[in-house]
């Protein structure tokens, strides 16, 4: 339960505070998001047996598709759960992306991103900016599952 989320934060807090502080390379960044996607989909997977069980939805859904769409539908007022989840559609597809590291080895290392259409650039201030959004996520998710 939220014991796993918190162990899936606590090894991506390692590779982002530790490993890339000293690496500064886009292997950490890309093993960095792969983390954060398992700690997502834990979670996505947690929220919804719990709202299975307070009767909130009829059944969980076996395809992550599925899963996306109920928790949309499920926190269709909540922003920050929204942005997470649309993050989380982006971290599934990373290994499929077309993906391009700038200055590894340096202090502006950055993993250029080619996600629909657009090319998303992952630098160490975009990470802070996942990570602070995806440390609400987690707490919101304590909430929710305490309830």
């Amino acid at each position: 339960m939220m014991e796993d989320i918190i162990d899936e934060k606590i090894r991506a807090d390692h590779l982002l505070y530790v490993s890339l502080k000293y690496t500064k390379t886009c292997d950490v960044i890309t093993n960095l998001l792969l983390r954060w996607r398992k700690m997502i989909e834990v979670s996505i997977v947690e929220i919804l047996k719990h709202a299975k069980s307070k009767k909130k939805i009829s059944s969980v859904p076996t395809s992550p598709i599925g899963k996306i769409d109920e928790m949309k539908k499920l926190f269709k007022k909540e922003k920050n759960f929204l942005d997470v989840i649309e993050f989380y559609e982006m971290l599934r597809k990373l290994e499929d992306l077309k993906k391009e590291g700038i200055g590894e080895f340096r202090k502006n290392v950055a993993l250029k991103i080619m996600y629909r259409g657009e090319e998303i650039s992952v630098d160490l201030e975009k990470l802070k900016a996942y990570a602070s959004m995806l440390e609400k996520f987690i707490s919101e998710t304590r909430q929710f599952l305490s309830r």
